[in-house]
């Protein structure tokens, strides 16, 4: 492979649509969305980033900017968004650029990290992979809506959510108290949600971190972000201070070691393949902690324009930020598996679940009430009600004798190859039930019987009933 870079003349390209005189706005607007959402990207010729411009009225654009993850992360975005505010005000007034030269490109950090992981070092970050994710489960067996396709289709969707003031603020306190960051007490929590849906004590979280561990990073657009496979032990007798120092040393040492790219974990494992799910982990918990971004442009007012998220790169992923007081952010889910109602549910388990931590520190497996007051009266007894009308008047010895006089030459019962019809059936069980009768059983008389799956267990259970 050889390395060229280019510096294009062209600038940014951006498409220009007027949708002033559209006959439903609304609708074409959502379909230049979802084309742009779904446009491949060509790797081999550029760009990696392009946008498009959608004039609604006079006054009312659209902006979307569209970046292929091979050269642009979470941290990006805001570094971009910062960028161009600071570029906007400073053309506007006719000034020159005033953004600082920056002192590396991404290239010289490609360099640096090729040449920095190597020998020793490669060698201590792979051992340490090895050594915590060897004899890890394959996959995360969640109960899921529909059974998991051969090949992942990577068609999704995303819940919003949000969790209260009140709860976040005992949940930081909590994190305090147990001397964890708010990442590790959500990501326990996550973590004991999963385990207790799987019915798995040993899980694997991929987690991502944003990999820019030197300052001199910080202002580059480019991929930094590695996915830290967290392995969690959740066994339902820990106390909440116990899981809660379990998910601070998985992430301690995960971050110690996070330089080595995901991929190269992959590599040294050589789990077992499969098209239908990701490697040695299917569900994601994100923490966006990156510093915040306004888009400011003098003279115009801006605000967010949230693209409906259609795809799901992983079975779950959870992303959360705090803001406002308020722990937020979305539930992204693989619709080839789940629906909407269950993805809901999940995530009120996992509000359920920070509720009993904040409460006490006795296990959580034991104490957590994780179905709701609605979804306990489904179970228990919308579910249970089975009951159906018929003459209860009647004993079923009767009911079948009735059915034998409707359908006598009907199928009744099979057992491998043999076949009975109604008539036979109750031919067998009118002979055994007169031989019953001539031994001596009478009714309110218990009688066992002692024979297989077969016709003939049928006809004697008739037999008893009849006598």
């Amino acid at each position: 492979p050889l390395q060229v870079i280019e510096r294009p003349e062209r600038g940014l390209p951006i498409d220009e649509h007027d949708l002033r005189h559209a006959a439903d706005r609304d609708a074409e607007l959502a379909a230049l969305v979802e084309t742009e959402t779904k446009a491949e990207f060509d790797l081999e010729a550029g760009p990696l980033i392009r946008g498009r411009l959608i004039r609604l009225a006079d006054d009312d654009h659209v902006l979307l900017l569209t970046m292929h993850h091979i050269v642009s992360d979470g941290w990006s975005v805001t570094v971009l968004v910062n960028e161009v505010s600071a570029l906007y005000e400073a053309f506007l007034r006719g000034e020159p650029d005033p953004l600082r030269p920056l002192a590396i490109q991404y290239a010289d950090y490609a360099a640096w990290q090729r040449q920095w992981l190597s020998g020793e070092q490669l060698e201590r970050q792979s051992d340490y992979w090895a050594r915590t994710l060897t004899g890890a489960p394959v996959r995360l067996e969640l109960p899921t809506d529909r059974p998991r396709p051969r090949q992942q289709d990577f068609a999704g969707d995303a819940l919003l959510v949000e969790i209260g003031a009140e709860l976040t603020a005992e949940v930081k306190a909590l994190a305090q108290r147990h001397g964890c960051t708010l990442y590790m007490t959500l990501l326990a929590a996550w973590a004991a949600v999963l385990a207790r849906l799987a019915g798995q004590d040993d899980i694997v979280i991929g987690s991502p971190v944003a990999g820019r561990t030197r300052s001199e990073a910080e202002p580059l657009i480019g991929f930094f972000v590695n996915t830290l496979a967290l392995r969690l032990n959740f066994e339902p007798a820990l106390t909440v201070s116990e899981l809660l120092q379990r998910a601070k040393a998985q992430v301690l040492g995960a971050q110690e070691h996070q330089e080595l790219p995901f991929e190269q974990i992959v590599e040294r494992l050589q789990p077992p393949r499969s098209l239908a799910h990701t490697p040695v982990f299917q569900v994601v918990f994100t923490w966006h902690n990156t510093p915040d971004a306004t888009l400011t442009l003098p003279g115009l007012g801006v605000s967010p324009f949230h693209a409906p998220r259609s795809t799901a790169q992983f079975d779950l992923t959870l992303l959360l930020q705090e803001g406002e007081g308020r722990i937020r952010g979305e539930l992204n889910y693989a619709t080839a598996l789940f629906g909407r109602a269950t993805v809901e549910r999940y995530w009120d388990y996992f509000v359920r679940a920070l509720a009993a931590m904040t409460a006490d520190d006795k296990p959580l497996g034991r104490r957590v009430a994780w179905l709701s007051a609605a979804e306990r009266e489904r179970v228990l007894v919308e579910w249970n009600a089975t009951e159906r009308p018929y003459p209860r008047e009647q004993t079923i010895a009767e009911l079948f004798e009735q059915q034998v006089e409707r359908t006598p030459e009907a199928l009744a019962a099979s057992a491998g190859d043999e076949r009975a019809s109604y008539r036979d059936l109750n031919v067998r069980a009118n002979r055994l039930a007169h031989r019953l009768l001539a031994l001596g059983v009478r009714a309110g008389d218990c009688d066992a019987i002692a024979v297989g799956r077969s016709i003939e267990l049928i006809g004697a259970e008739l037999a008893v009933l009849k006598a």
